[in-house]
């Protein structure tokens, strides 16, 4: 076949053929008596050959020594393939992620462009100050991307740029709890824990009550604080459990003492959250410490019942738990002898 015909059968132009033939990768094994290039069905079946390689990648030189050399065996290459396009495929998403970021901010002109451009510089450097300050420094009366503040949320892992993007986030324009909702499905807990601090901060907004509800079943524990902290704050009873685990615990004891407290002016509330804290009480692996937190937590609450608990507890064995119940039956009876003395009078 003439280069004409091949080119047609092949789908490689005569201008990549003849290329092919300066380079010796495919070279026609025959001439016309005009000179012109005869190709033979072994070098059509070159062709595609090396066709099939240049579509995994393969540059024509890897190419031409993958057909002519026999000792050189495609794993170490195919390898090396993988990795570089893994890399490109990355940078191709981060251009992807940078241009939708860019029209999610509905630029009205090219300086608006260029400020989500340095903004997005900003976040992506490796100085955590210049991370926090990219943050706090952003002109008055300027709108960062809420999906693109979210983004950096649910990646920062220094603590004081992470509580600078949160207080962004919860002030930024658009939907910044949709933007952060695939943050608590990830499968990094990581992930989940930022997300779930971020929409404990906008805790009002429309939706978050949801994904913090979903977030009391995590399995991670940190994030069932955290949204346990977030639904406490705005009544939600089914947080009683976690909140209990916290103080048996000693994380955010204090915090979720008074969270019960405030839950318990439900009287049934409270008669769950009393029986909660006697049982953990009771519980032959409660220690010291653990046992006063928990007597803490009832002076929190303003039950009958758990009066009734404490006054059991200010005779109790451990002496520091019996400090503790006894200082507050104490004041709770000076209290109503004054309250007497004054209706006397």
């Amino acid at each position: 076949m003439l280069i004409g015909e091949v080119a047609r059968h092949s789908g490689v132009s005569p201008r990549m053929l003849r290329h092919y033939d300066a380079l010796g990768l495919v070279r026609p094994t025959g001439r016309t008596v005009g000179g012109y290039r005869e190709y033979s069905d072994e070098d059509v079946r070159r062709i595609f050959h090396v066709e099939s390689l240049r579509s995994l990648g393969l540059s024509l030189k890897q190419i031409g020594r993958a057909l002519e050399d026999p000792d050189f065996t495609p794993s170490a290459l195919i390898s090396d393939l993988i990795r570089w396009t893994e890399d490109r495929l990355a940078r191709e998403q981060e251009l992807l992620d940078r241009l939708r970021a860019v029209d999610a901010s509905v630029p009205t002109g090219w300086q608006d462009v260029l400020r989500i451009v340095e903004l997005m510089q900003g976040l992506n450097s490796t100085s955590a100050a210049r991370r926090q300050q990219t943050v706090l420094a952003r002109p008055e009366g300027t709108e960062a991307p809420a999906e693109l503040l979210a983004g950096a949320v649910l990646a920062e892992s220094d603590p004081n740029v992470a509580g600078a993007l949160r207080w962004a986030l919860a002030r930024a324009g658009g939907d910044g709890v949709a933007a952060l909702a695939a943050g608590t499905r990830s499968e990094d807990a990581g992930i989940r824990r930022r997300a779930v601090l971020a929409i404990a901060e906008m805790a009002e907004a429309p939706g978050a009550a949801e994904l913090l509800a979903d977030a009391l079943g995590d399995p991670d524990p940190t994030v069932r604080r955290h949204a346990a902290l977030a639904l406490g704050r705005r009544g939600v009873t089914e947080t009683v459990p976690t909140l209990v685990g916290m103080v048996v615990e000693g994380t955010n004891d204090v915090e979720a003492a008074e969270i019960l407290g405030t839950l318990s002016q439900d009287p049934e509330c409270a008669d769950r959250i009393t029986a909660a804290l006697a049982g953990e009480l009771a519980a032959p692996t409660a220690d010291s410490a653990t046992r006063i937190r928990l007597t803490q937590s009832l002076v929190e609450l303003p039950r009958p019942a758990a009066r009734d608990v404490l006054r059991r507890l200010a005779h109790d064995d451990d002496r520091a738990v019996a400090r503790v119940a006894a200082a507050f039956v104490t004041a709770e009876r000076d209290a109503g002898r004054v309250s007497r003395s004054d209706d006397r009078s």
